[in-house]
């Protein structure tokens, strides 16, 4: 049975997209690919407002989260924390050996940015991570504040997941002095999973060319001898490199700034409903995700069964709810491709299952 994907990631992927995967197979070190390969740089240069190379690398976003630790902490990472997934952030640090402090806030509250100011002015760092947009939570920090923060210290190098923002509000990467912008697939860019984009500063490179640790299949210095070529490090996932061309062809075909209001004016749509309905936001007010509404569960509806209706009689899923979360909240996305007809949809069997949903005892 298929059904259509309102979850935080993977999201529905069009019937295009589709198409541009299944084109012939080239091989990975022919002129053919290395067309493809640098066709798509200005493109992905354009969106992450920069002129470093962006990096394909085939495995997860978090595969070059990992990589980041590894090529660029030297001292101590700082490692910013209010959901699940930039929690699971300080453990990978710890995990590939290195000193690091997690920098806590509760789920659902952004990254304060004189919380990183008093921390990073230890002097005990040089590098710190964050997550622009905490998915589990629906919560996205003020990135400008933080940066404006992080570049009172030059020596600390920042590492911003932009895994669910990526392409659908601007982050400039080099205005803002990012120093690894990080981003995977299946989000906002609304292709399938297994394709991560990365790029890299130019003194990121220099402190990766003094690590010894960094490894071989992560490797920033690897990816920027391959990229001079036209190429990757290793054997790339051609299909999902033929969709983000095709991707990236969409975007440019609907104007930037157009897919950026687009993003928001569905965000309100669906916000607004749920609002209707009794349900308020989980994050802190005014720091609601614009490619997803992350609602607390306030009216204490089975969510289970909600997602049962919605899934058997209206063929499409949300989230109930991601780790210690589940129960007590539940997620909807509004990212990729959505059209205000889609979300009219959506909205319309939202409201048909909510009627058939009962509220559990408290």
């Amino acid at each position: 049975m298929s059904y259509k994907l309102y979850i935080p990631g993977p999201i529905a992927v069009s019937e295009k997209t589709l198409r541009a995967m299944a084109q012939p197979m080239i091989g990975h070190r022919s002129t053919d690919f290395v067309a493809l390969y640098q066709s798509l740089q200005a493109d992905l240069q354009t969106l992450a407002y920069t002129k470093d190379p962006v990096y394909l690398s085939t495995s997860s976003a978090w595969g070059m989260m990992e990589a980041s630790i590894r090529n660029l902490v030297k001292k101590k990472v700082l490692n910013c924390m209010n959901g699940a997934f930039s929690d699971k952030w300080l453990d990978v640090s710890q995990r590939c050996g290195k000193q690091a402090t997690g920098l806590k806030f509760e789920w659902g509250q952004p990254v304060d940015p004189e919380a990183v100011r008093k921390e990073l002015a230890t002097g005990t760092y040089d590098a710190i991570t964050i997550i622009h947009n905490e998915t589990s939570c629906g919560c996205m920090s003020d990135i400008a504040a933080i940066m404006a923060v992080i570049r009172e210290f030059p020596e600390v190098l920042s590492i911003v997941d932009t895994v669910s923002s990526f392409s659908a509000v601007p982050i400039k990467k080099d205005e803002l002095g990012i120093d690894v912008l990080i981003t995977g697939s299946q989000k906002a860019l609304a292709l399938p999973p297994g394709l991560a984009l990365c790029s890299v500063s130019k003194r990121a490179l220099e402190r990766a060319a003094t690590m010894t640790d960094r490894g071989y299949y992560f490797d920033f210095v690897e990816f920027q001898k391959n990229h001079e070529n036209g190429m990757t490090p290793s054997t790339p996932v051609i299909p999902l490199i033929y969709a983000l061309k095709s991707k990236l062809e969409d975007i440019k075909a609907e104007g930037i700034e157009t897919r950026y209001a687009r993003h928001l004016r569905l965000n309100k749509k669906v916000r607004d409903w749920a609002f209707g309905k009794g349900f308020k936001l989980f994050p802190k007010e005014g720091f609601g995700s614009v490619t997803l509404n992350c609602f607390a569960n306030t009216l204490n509806i089975d969510l289970p069964a909600f997602n049962k209706v919605l899934k058997s009689k209206h063929k499409l899923v949300i989230d109930g709810g991601y780790g210690k979360l589940k129960g007590k909240t539940f997620r909807i996305s509004n990212m990729g491709d959505e059209t205000d007809e889609t979300i009219a949809a959506l909205i319309t069997s939202l409201d048909s299952a909510f009627a058939e949903t009962p509220k559990l005892q408290a």
